[in-house]
């Protein structure tokens, strides 16, 4: 895909000489006329962008956009109580942090460059339907006619609002805004014409948060994913659940890394081909608590710190240098394996960190990337990872020696190939043709939408 777009600038003219002013007092009353249209013209247009997108900090004007893939895809211009409005209340979005650094930039988050542009943010683990909606909205396959669409998005925050309301005990204040959201959209149009088949939600959270049961203890989930309705749709979410998900499709954790151009990724991706590594396998991680998910934390710290080849970055008690992405990304740079155990659920962002540094995921639970990220992976699992069952007593480091250089140097390059797969693109990304995780997504969904109606005739 190809995007060419130009920053929206107002010119400031120069002034007239005094014998030019006389000889042309029509001309000069004319410019002003047209000055004054231009600015109120740009005026209205800033008021409303900043009035749907409060906390983006760069407008682009797109002059050009072809569409390269085989789909077309209509956005909802859903109420703004669903999405816009809920950044309103930045500070209390997360029981745990202020967002408001987090909602930045369409999601991307604050700049880790203090000075022009840059492809690089800290970006919050749990903020990837905001990026997704970004691309989306600029996406050369949009259309803004619903019949020509495939695929129907509906740009709800679920996750920034269900994050929002974790502490709340009254469960049908707690599930409010999803119930209105779904009443919402199954009297639309369009939803009629397929009972919602075609449509799909990209939610930032795991799907855990979305399947509050009775038979389950309340952690505060609500119950959108239990909706009826809900499951005629696709759910797209950082962790689907593996049993009882059928409708859930995995897309990757946002990373740090978010580049304008093609040529910016293969640049990073060429520094991870010859970055010299000279540990055999890292741990970027802290203990947990509850027994199984201690247990397995606990041994992959022991054996990492126990080993002259593993370098180990342990994350506990608020540890500042954890939170850096830089620091994060060279410890797993300077790394042919990354160790990835299991989190608070099954999946880690830490996963999609690794091998955007070029580093080989270990796991030890299917379910931390096998079971979840079906669309972004090849099919042969030990291409670019190694799995060890985390019930059997495993020695990490006389594993991982097993593997002889040839294996290592293949399913590393592998694994650089699927960076630009597991990126999210700038949402005003310039001359950028590689398919990223949102165009993958979509190229997905459109295809399941199309063999649905297959199917049904």
């Amino acid at each position: 895909m190809t995007y060419t777009k130009r920053q929206v600038k107002i010119n400031h003219w120069p002034e007239k000489k005094d014998k030019e002013k006389e000889k042309y007092p029509k001309n000069r009353e004319t410019i002003k006329l047209i000055i004054l249209t231009l600015l109120l013209s740009f005026s209205i247009c800033f008021l409303f962008l900043s009035l749907h997108f409060p906390f983006t900090t760069e407008f682009t004007v797109s002059l050009t956009r072809t569409c390269h893939h085989n789909f077309t895809v209509y956005v909802y211009d859903l109420p703004k109580e669903f999405n816009i409005r809920l950044l309103q209340n930045c500070r209390h979005l997360n029981i745990y942090t202020n967002m408001c650094p987090h909602v930045a930039n369409n999601g991307l988050g604050q700049p880790l460059l203090r000075s022009g542009r840059t492809s690089w943010f800290a970006t919050h683990q749990f903020i990837a339907e905001m990026i997704f909606h970004a691309r989306v909205e600029n996406h050369p396959c949009r259309t803004y006619e619903p019949n020509n669409a495939d695929i129907f998005y509906i740009p709800f925050y679920g996750g920034l609002y269900a994050s929002s309301v974790f502490r709340e005990q009254n469960l049908t204040k707690r599930d409010e805004l999803a119930v209105r959201l779904i009443d919402y959209i199954s009297g639309q149009r369009w939803w009629k014409r397929s009972n919602g088949r075609d449509h799909f939600l990209a939610i930032g959270r795991t799907a855990w948060d979305f399947m509050r049961s009775s038979d389950t203890d309340d952690f505060g989930a609500n119950m959108l994913m239990q909706m009826p309705r809900v499951k005629n749709m696709s759910v797209l979410t950082v962790e689907r659940q593996p049993w009882k998900g059928d409708n859930h499709f995995g897309i990757p954790y946002p990373s740090y890394f978010h580049p304008y151009t093609s040529a910016e990724m293969v640049t990073w991706q060429d520094k991870m081909r010859r970055v010299d590594r000279p540990n055999l396998f890292s741990f970027v991680g802290g203990p947990r608590k509850g027994l199984e998910k201690a247990a397995i934390r606990d041994e992959l710290i022991k054996q990492c710190a126990e080993s002259s080849h593993c370098e180990l970055l342990k994350c506990e008690n608020g540890g500042s240098r954890c939170h850096d992405p830089m620091t994060v990304l060279e410890v797993m740079a300077r790394s042919r394996f990354c160790l990835q155990a299991p989190g608070d659920s099954f999946t880690r962002r830490s996963t999609f960190d690794a091998m955007l540094a070029g580093c080989i995921p270990v796991f030890f639970s299917p379910h931390t990337m096998y079971t979840q990220y079906l669309w972004y992976l090849p099919d042969d699992k030990r291409s670019y990872s190694v799995f060890m069952d985390e019930k059997n007593s495993t020695h990490i480091e006389q594993e991982l020696l097993r593997i002889s250089e040839s294996e290592v140097v293949q399913m590393r390059e592998t694994v650089i190939d699927l960076i630009p797969s597991l990126t999210y693109a700038h949402p005003n990304a310039t001359n950028y043709d590689l398919p990223d995780a949102v165009d993958i997504a979509l190229e997905a969904l459109a295809k399941q939408a199309r063999d649905k109606v297959v199917v049904s005739l």
